[in-house]
């Protein structure tokens, strides 16, 4: 691994915007990636693996984090918990690696107030009407989660200004490679390569 310390994405978006689909496919394609599991005490949904898709914990223990300040981010959502435990990332990105962060705008705020360095992308499926769709099809919510769900999308739309890259998933083989490619380009930046001139130039 490359020693210079990586790079902080952050990646939000609406419930049912495809964002775990489109980082399966990103990690995949890269290997020097880290992905952030998040902490939450909300139960696991079928097939999902306490330490690979979420650390679940108990609401009490999640509460017990925050007063540690064991949490790079945290936030109330539809009544569950959702937050990012600082250790690991901070590691992953003093080894160089780059860190991805799946996580909600307010959140993602946190985070990005902490972390000014931090690369937002936001993931949306093209319209509300699809996004309405997704959850739908997806038959793990009862029809007033999929209200609040619905809700909070708008309200997180609200707030794109703060992301640096909007990614469109309309299909997610385009989604993933567009977001490589933001972070393919983020290491080519001036301030990221000028050193390589000093004393060429």
């Amino acid at each position: 691994m490359d020693k210079k310390p990586g790079k902080l994405f952050v990646i939000s978006g609406p419930s049912g915007a495809g964002k775990s689909t489109v980082i399966a496919r990103l990690l995949r394609s890269l290997n020097t990636v880290y992905f952030s599991i998040s902490a939450t005490t909300r139960p696991p949904r079928r097939g999902e693996r306490d330490g690979i898709d979420y650390h679940f914990i108990e609401r009490r223990e999640f509460e017990k984090m925050i007063e540690r300040g064991e949490l790079l981010e945290h936030a109330e959502y539809v009544g569950n918990y959702y937050g990012t435990p600082a250790k690991p990332v901070e590691e992953k990105l003093a080894a160089g690696y780059d860190v991805i962060l799946d996580i909600e705008s307010d959140g993602a705020r946190q985070v990005m107030k902490k972390r000014p360095d931090a690369i937002g992308i936001f993931l949306f499926p093209g319209s509300f009407k699809v996004l309405e769709e997704r959850l739908r099809l997806r038959s793990t919510d009862e029809e007033d989660k999929i209200i609040k769900r619905m809700e909070k999308a708008r309200q997180e739309c609200q707030r794109i200004d703060m992301y640096d890259y909007i990614v469109i998933n309309d299909r997610v083989e385009t989604a993933a490679e567009e977001v490589i490619a933001i972070m393919r380009a983020e290491k080519c930046k001036t301030a990221e390569r000028v050193h390589y001139l000093k004393g060429e130039c």
